[in-house]
């Protein structure tokens, strides 16, 4: 009776538990289909956006929209930081990131904006500069200072050389000047100018300088005073121009200092001797020359005084010629003379 009983009791608790169990299934299986039907009634049918899976939930629409704000926020964040970072990095390295930029910007600029960039990458270059040290920046400005000295020299030795270029082609083209005579007043002394004085063993100034057999007689020239038995007991050639007397040596006419009291000498120098003309017809083609030329304005008066020397300065500048401010070899060439 007793085992009846306790079999009886088991059956009855298994039923039990076995109707227990169906229970949560069914009511399991009813929340499972409660939040499917509700999500899809959330979403309007006529919805033209949807939102990505990883937003499709329970939450509907208005959380996607937060999470791309999220994601907004986060870009803010990260940019942010990003330019902390480069706040971070040495004066040196943002100069060289701007002169890098602005290099790039240069190549894909009109040529009428490439002058605004080129100011802007020296700026920056300066910038750069400016953290050296003060013997570094002034050695970096004597090594400009070299190339500019150089840069120049080279300019004058083209110059030079296109002078030079273009004389020959002035000779080639038959644009010779021929030598004339004129009636000059030079048996007579000139008021016009101030005398020269004699100075014992003068240099003319520069003339160490002047280099080449074509200026040896400046370099050394020195007047001396002698008398007239002096002069002539070693010059065959020697003529009277304006109240002064000139001797002739190797090509070139020299004042005679003491060959008559009271010469006059309105220049005190060597003369080249043009077509062995005496020297006042020397000095008047060449002012006869110079004023073709534009050179010289004043009066062919065969007197070699203040105004003739600067115009002789000036021509002699302007092509590239030692300035000697007197009649010599090289200009004469030049104006076609010789």
């Amino acid at each position: 009776m007793r085992t009846f009983l306790i079999l009886l009791c088991s059956i009855a608790l298994a039923c039990s538990a076995g109707a227990a169990q169906n229970d949560n299934k069914a009511k399991k299986q009813v929340q499972n289909r409660k939040p499917a039907a509700a999500t899809q009634h959330a979403r309007p049918a006529a919805a033209t956006k949807t939102a990505p899976k990883r937003y499709q939930s329970t939450s509907s629409a208005a959380s996607y929209q937060k999470a791309k704000g999220r994601q907004q926020v986060n870009r803010q964040v990260y940019q942010s930081r990003s330019n902390a970072q480069v706040t971070k990095k040495s004066p040196q390295k943002v100069t060289t990131q701007n002169t890098q930029a602005t290099r790039y910007a240069t190549k894909k600029t009109k040529p009428g904006q490439q002058t605004a960039n080129r100011q802007v990458y020296q700026s920056g270059a300066n910038a750069k500069k400016a953290g050296n040290g003060p013997r570094q920046i002034a050695a970096q400005n004597a090594q400009a200072g070299k190339y500019r000295n150089a840069a120049a020299n080279s300019q004058k030795a083209k110059q030079w050389k296109g002078n030079t270029a273009s004389n020959a082609a002035l000779r080639a083209n038959g644009k010779k000047y021929n030598a004339q005579h004129f009636n000059l007043a030079s048996n007579t002394r000139s008021t016009k100018y101030a005398a020269v004085k004699f100075q014992q063993n003068r240099r003319i100034q520069g003339s160490q300088y002047w280099k080449g057999n074509n200026y040896w007689a400046f370099r050394n020239y020195h007047p001396v005073w002698h008398d007239r038995g002096w002069w002539r007991s070693r010059y065959n050639r020697i003529v009277f121009v304006y109240g002064g007397w000139y001797y002739w040596n190797s090509g070139w006419w020299y004042p005679a200092w003491g060959y008559a009291p009271n010469s006059y000498y309105a220049y005190d120098g060597p003369i080249y001797g043009y077509n062995s003309l005496p020297p006042d017809q020397v000095v008047a083609n060449v002012q006869a020359a110079l004023q073709e030329q534009g050179y010289y304005q004043g009066e062919v008066d065969g007197l070699l005084g203040p105004l003739t020397r600067e115009a002789l300065a000036d021509y002699q500048r302007n092509n590239g010629l030692y300035m000697t401010s007197a009649i010599d070899q090289p200009t004469l060439n030049s104006l076609g003379m010789t």
